[in-house]
This record gives structure tokens, C-alpha cells and sequence, in this order.
């Protein structure tokens, strides 16, 4: 995990930064739901008039309700008052004050001064139960104290019920103080902040106050904050959408490459461990399974437990006793999303591995079409083919339908809750605990809470199929190639000599039985050495160890007396021209092929190899020469073609050492006898092996290697080892009569 987290480094900045933005998109979306209560309580419900501290009350009113104050809260309340008299002013204020205030003429005002968050809170808290009571003597008469008209006697007309109160004394004024605490105890905080705005309004309107236009003015305000704070929260996430695809796209940029760089320095043995299908799908599906989880990390990841938790925490700050609806639908979306963890990541893990095998059919189908069409076997690799395709859509159904399901659940979860929530508020506000605007709130952050989780389920979804193919990813990282450079190489001599097999053994990775033993010979430069014996006596694998393809298992090869093992595999190989058994070639033209050892090689370079390799005659044939097309893997080309392009490629690098793996098998004869003469010519002072299987080939050779069964059982010219090696004998005679054996 730490070598995928590795490629992430480079772009912590841009990390840093998408959090940074995750967070203004989190607290604009928990905001957007105050916005919301505000313009229904305050802007619709309280006609625009928050709390409840009037910013201008007539002299004769405040006088009222400070009389329902004690003498401390009272010098609060005047501290933060100012008075208004038309007498005392001069002309300008005057002017001013009477378009905002007509009345100030006909009664003295008293308007609030600029006052502190706090100090304005000290006096709503101070002023709200006063102008209730108030309020309520002005609808009831001096009843109203007790609620209603109960327990109070009627005053006579024209008794005013505030000078009686003012002249009682200081004990009786305080009992009616106590009353009051007594009855508002049990009253909600809710229905003084609704019911003081009431009075207010009816002050305001008194004094010449447009109140429609005040409450228009709040609203449109509100609306105005609310437009922008969506605005902040959609250019949050339309910056976090882009930088987090740009970083996506990066990371599996990167991913790809380190994945594929690895793969190309893998040893025969780690090609083995890993097939070509499961390395091309853990390059390609397995990475942009990783990236989407990436994008998922930025977009959801990060920003569902932020909105979550800033819910939660909304929540429990609003003025409701409803908190037992998020737990209550937090704990049953959990069960859910933990239900499909458990299911989901071992059928994530089949996925992929019927993946894997898709891909191996499929490549097995298209690169042996042609021995199915020659057997007839259309049909067979149809069924083969459709048998993975099925078991694959099954288990993609399976998976399918279980995430199909879990998105109506979640819906059904949302919508429970939202009428539970609607239910249960409906109650609290006939009993004056809520506030409309406060109930659609708590709605929005219950479906921001819920949405939060239900983001958090969609990213469930992948993390258990991104989870299989990092650990996929990281196999390939975290395997080191069994082949490495020593830590401190020595370089090969600057002209290459001879290569010494000494007492070498060697048996594959995990095998029991050695594939060759007690292997010692040696190619000397300016000779031709061949090898040669029966199929699978190890010809090819005795080759292959020379450019440490495999290193070998016990002895040692030396190159001019190095052991290849102390050189790096660059300066090794960069010494040795190799020609596998298979030609291969790779798509562009036939210079840029041949030019693949030599990226420097002159045109005449390209012409000489050409010609020794017998291949320039259908080069010329062709309307580009060297500049011809060949398709991908060399298709629009013959296999005889296709090999003399390869030891061409070959010639064209001018190496030291000449590694021929049973590369004349497709020439004919003629062609063959004409290459080797050419050859002999061409790379007089190279030390040329070469594997064979025809006698004809290696007839001349200066020295030949006989192998049987993984062992040298002899050396020596063809003359000698007909006389003396059964093995080669019985070779040479099942291909050629005595007389052309004896030419």
C-alpha cells in the first residue's frame, strides 16, 4: 500500500489544497439550511423582526415593560437605549429622523444603540418575557398576569393597570415578578421568540414603520446570502471535481508507468509467476480501478464524514428533541453498509480473477486463430470462451443486484425518515417546543447526515473492488526480480572474447529436478560453437543463461574470465546480439526494426545487415525499402521474413557475441547455406553460438556441444563426434544419409 500511497506525494500540495475547499463546501451546505429556517421563521413567520429587542419603542411603551424588570435588568435595558425628543433636536436630525420614524414629532422615542453580538443577546434575554407580559395586560387587562383572565379582578374603564402597578410597593411589585418567572418557566424558549416579534410589529406600525418593507428587505437579504453561499459551495466542488480527476489522472499516469517499468526488468522466472493476461489486466482494469477510487476519495471520501459529522453536530445545537431520529437512522444505514463490506469483497475478489481469466482465453483465441480454423475448433473455443463470459456476468449480476438494492433501501431509509421526522414535528410545534422553519432544518440536516452515509455506502461499493486490485498493483510493485545488478559491477573487457561454462547447473524457480547439470564448455571468439542434441535436453535454456535471462543455479558463466553475474545486465547485454527461436518484430517500419539494437546505425549499416541476412532482396521489393510498414507483431510478413529481419536486427548492433536460438529452422536450404556463408564472412571475429536442431546447419561449426537429458555427453567437430557419440550419431543419421553425412 505504502508504494501506491508513494505516487500520491508529488501532488500533496493540490491534496492539501482539495481538503482545504472539501471544508468551505461542507460548512456552505451546513449553512444553507439556517438560511432556510431564518427566512421561514424570522422573514415569513416574524415578518422580518428578529428576536426580541425592538430598534425603536415609544417612551411610554419601554416605560411598560421596564416595569416588569428588576432594577438591575432595567439599567441594562436603558444603558443600551438612547432617547429621541423632536424638542432637543436640531433641524437636520430632525429631518432625517422623521422620514425613518413619522411619530417622533407626536411622542419621544427611544432607538437602540450599536451594540456587541453579546450585549444584544443580554438584552433579548432581558426584554422577552417583559413584552409578553405586557402584551398580554394590553389584550387582557391586568388578567393577563395569570394567563388568560383568570385570578385577576377587572379594572374600572379608564383605570390605567401600568400606573397601578407602578404605585405598588416594592414587595408586592416583586411577588407579581415572581409570579411571572413561575408561569414562563414552563414556557418554551420558542414562544417568547415567536410571540415578542408580535408585539413589535404592532410598535413599529404605531411609530410609521413600512414593515412590509422591512420584511421584503430581510428576506430578500437572506435570499441574497443564501444564493451566495450555494454559489462558494458549488465552485468548491466544481475546483474539487477538477483537481481531484487531475491528481486521479496522475497517480494512475504514474501507476502505469512504475507497474510497466517493473514488468520490463522481470526475469524469465517472474514472467512465469505472473501471466501476460494478468499482467496486461493489473496494468489497465486493476489501475483505473485505483483512480476512480481516488476521484471517490476526493469528491466522497473526505467530504461525507465532514458534511456527517458537521450534521450531527448541527443537530445537536438546534433547539429540537429529536436527535434520537439521526441515531436511530445512523445506526440502521451502518448495518447496511457494513452487510455489504461483507458480502461485496469476495465476490470483488472473483471479479477480478474472472478478469484475468477472460483475458487469457481471449488472447489464447486471437493469437491461435489460425490452428483453430486448421482443427476445426471454432466451436470448442466459442463454448470455452462463452463458459468464462457467463461465469464472469454471474457474478457481475450478483454483485450488481446487490448494489441495485441497496440504493432503494437507502431512498426508503431517507423518505422513513423525513415523514418520522415531519411526525414527530408536527408535534413539538402544536406544542410551541419548534419553529416550522426550525423543523425543515433539522430535515435538511438529517438528509445531509443520511446523504453523508449513503455517499460513504456508493464509495463501499469500490473500495472493496479498488482494495483487490491495489493489493493486485502492489504484488507486481513489491516483487524484485530474481536477475539484479550486482551493488558494485565490474565492466566487461572493451573487446568481447570468450564465453566459459563452468561446472554450471541450473533447475526453474520452485522446480525439484535440474533442468541442466555439470555444464562446461567454452566458446572462444572467432569460432563457431553450436549445440546441439534431442528435444528437451535443454538447448535453449543452456542459451538463455548467457544474457542471464535465468541466472544459474550453481556454477558460473564467464566472459573473458568475469563471471557475468559481477556485470550489470545493461553492459552484459549490450554486448551480446540475440536471435530467439521465434522472430519477433515490433510495429513501425522495417528500419526503426532493425535500427532496435542501434539507434545510430547509418543506412549502410542497415544495408549490409540486410544483404548477409539474405533479406534485402524483398526489402527492395517493397516501394519504401526500409521505410515499409510492419503491422503489429510482424503479421504482414512471412515467418522466413520474419526471421532474416531478425538476425538482420541483429547484425545491424555489431555485438561481440552472436546468440543464434535455433534461428534457421524456418530458412530453407538454400537460404540457410547462403546466411551461413555470409555469416562466416560478416562475423569473422565474433564468438557465434548457435542452437540447431538440423545437422546441415552446424555440420561445419569449429566446435559442437551434444546435450541429452540436461547433460554434455560430447564435444567436439562433427567428424570426431560421429565417431565417438552415439547420441549426435543417431541425430545426424535420422536427418541425412552417410554420403551427404560425409561430404
Amino acid at each position: 500500500m505504502l508504494r501506491i500511497l508513494k505516487h500520491m506525494k508529488p501532488h500533496a500540495g493540490a491534496m492539501i489544497l482539495i481538503i482545504g475547499l472539501l471544508f468551505v463546501q461542507a460548512i456552505s451546505d451546513l449553512s444553507l439550511p439556517d438560511y432556510m429556517a431564518k427566512i421561514i421563521n424570522v422573514g415569513i413567520q416574524q415578518e422580518g423582526i428578529e428576536g426580541a429587542v425592538p430598534k425603536v419603542i415609544r417612551k411610554t411603551e419601554l416605560d411598560k415593560v421596564t416595569l416588569f424588570m428588576t432594577d438591575a435588568d432595567k439599567d441594562t435595558v436603558m444603558s443600551g437605549y438612547k432617547l429621541l425628543e423632536a424638542d432637543k433636536l436640531d433641524e437636520k436630525s430632525l429631518s432625517d429622523y422623521k422620514k425613518k420614524y413619522p411619530l417622533i414629532t407626536e411622542a419621544p422615542l427611544y432607538e437602540l444603540d450599536d451594540l456587541t453580538e453579546e450585549a444584544l443577546q443580554k438584552l433579548n434575554d432581558i426584554m422577552g418575557k417583559p413584552i409578553l407580559v405586557v402584551s398580554a395586560i394590553s389584550k387582557f387587562g391586568l388578567a393577563g398576569l395569570t394567563g388568560g383572565g383568570t385570578g385577576m379582578p377587572a379594572l374600572p374603564a379608564g383605570v390605567d393597570p401600568y400606573a397601578l402597578i407602578a404605585m405598588l410597593p416594592a414587595e408586592q411589585k416583586g411577588m407579581i415578578l415572581t409570579k411571572m418567572d413561575e408561569r414562563f418557566a414552563s414556557m418554551p424558549s420558542s414562544i417568547v421568540t415567536q410571540s415578542a416579534p408580535l408585539y413589535i410589529k404592532a410598535e413599529y406600525d404605531a411609530i410609521g414603520i413600512d414593515t412590509a418593507k422591512a420584511q421584503l428587505s430581510y428576506i430578500m437579504k437572506a435570499g441574497a446570502n443564501m444564493l451566495l453561499v450555494a454559489l462558494v459551495s458549488m465552485a468548491a466542488a466544481v475546483i474539487v471535481g477538477y483537481l481531484g480527476a487531475r491528481v486521479a489522472a496522475s497517480v494512475s499516469s504514474s501507476l502505469r508507468a512504475s507497474v510497466f517499468g517493473r514488468v520490463v526488468d522481470f526475469s524469465s522466472a517472474e514472467m512465469d509467476r505472473f501471466s501476460t493476461a494478468s499482467l496486461i489486466t493489473r496494468t489497465t482494469n486493476d489501475v483505473q480501478q485505483i483512480q476512480m477510487l481516488i476521484m471517490m476519495l476526493f469528491r466522497i471520501v473526505i467530504y461525507a464524514p465532514i458534511l456527517g459529522i458537521g450534521g450531527v453536530i448541527k443537530v445537536l445545537n438546534t433547539d429540537t428533541n429529536m436527535s434520537w431520529i439521526i441515531v436511530l437512522a445512523v445506526g440502521v444505514i451502518s448495518v447496511i453498509v457494513l452487510l455489504l463490506f461483507i458480502f461485496a469483497i469476495p465476490l470483488f475478489k472473483k471479479v477480478q480473477g474472472r478478469i484475468d481469466k477472460l483475458n487469457l482465453v481471449t488472447r489464447e483465441a486471437l493469437t491461435g486463430l489460425p490452428v483453430i480454423r486448421a482443427f476445426s475448433k471454432q466451436r470448442h473455443e466459442e463454448a470455452r470462451f462463452d463458459a468464462v463470459n457467463r461465469d464472469l456476468t454471474r457474478i457481475n449480476l450478483l454483485v450488481n443486484r446487490m448494489l441495485g438494492l441497496m440504493m432503494p433501501l437507502m431512498m426508503l431509509m431517507m423518505n422513513a425518515i423525513a415523514i418520522l421526522i415531519v411526525w414527530t414535528g408536527a408535534h413539538q410545534i402544536d406544542l410551541g417546543n419548534m419553529q416550522v422553519g426550525s423543523m425543515m432544518a433539522f430535515i435538511q440536516y438529517s438528509m445531509q447526515i443520511i446523504m453523508a452515509f449513503l455517499m460513504i455506502s456508493i464509495v463501499s461499493i469500490m473500495v472493496p473492488r479498488a482494495s483487490v486490485s491495489i493489493v493486485r498493483v502492489d504484488e507486481v510493485l513489491g516483487t524484485e526480480t530474481s536477475v539484479k545488478d550486482p551493488a558494485s559491477p565490474i565492466a566487461p573487457p572493451a573487446t568481447v572474447g570468450s564465453v566459459e561454462f563452468k561446472d554450471v547447473a541450473f533447475k526453474y524457480p520452485d522446480a525439484e529436478d535440474y533442468v541442466l547439470c555439470n555444464i562446461s564448455f567454452k566458446a572462444e571468439p572467432g569460432r563457431t560453437t553450436a549445440i546441439v542434441g534431442g528435444t528437451g535436453s535443454g538447448k535453449s535454456t543452456l542459451i538463455n543463461l548467457i544474457p542471464r535471462f535465468f541466472d544459474v543455479t550453481e556454477g558460473q558463466i564467464l566472459l573473458d574470465g568475469i563471471d557475468i553475474r559481477r556485470m550489470s545486465m545493461h553492459e552484459l547485454r549490450d554486448r551480446i546480439g540475440y536471435v530467439p527461436q521465434k522472430g519477433i518484430l515490433f510495429s513501425g517500419t522495417i528500419g526503426t526494426n532493425l535500427r532496435y539494437g542501434r539507434e545510430e546505425a547509418t543506412e549502410q549499416d542497415l544495408i549490409d545487415a540486410a544483404s548477409t541476412a539474405q533479406a534485402l532482396d524483398f526489402i527492395s521489393d517493397r516501394p519504401d525499402g526500409f521505410g515499409s510498414e510492419i503491422s503489429q507483431g510482424g503479421t504482414n510478413v512471412s515467418g522466413g521474413q520474419k526471421q532474416r529481419l531478425s538476425i538482420a536486427r541483429a547484425l545491424v548492433k555489431k555485438p561481440g557475441i552472436y546468440i543464434f536460438d535455433d534461428t534457421f529452422s524456418a530458412l530453407d536450404f538454400k537460404t540457410d547455406a547462403a546466411l551461413r556463408r555470409a555469416l562466416s564472412a560478416k562475423t569473422g571475429a565474433a564468438t557465434i553460438l548457435i542452437v540447431a536442431q538440423r545437422i546441415g546447419t552446424i555440420m561445419n561449426a569449429d566446435k559442437i556441444v551434444v546435450l541429452d537429458e540436461g547433460e554434455i555427453v560430447g564435444i567436439g567437430r562433427h567428424e570426431e563426434l560421429m565417431r565417438d557419440c552415439e547420441v549426435y550419431k543417431q541425430i545426424a543419421l535420422s536427418q541425412l544419409s552417410p554420403e551427404e553425412l560425409s561430404r
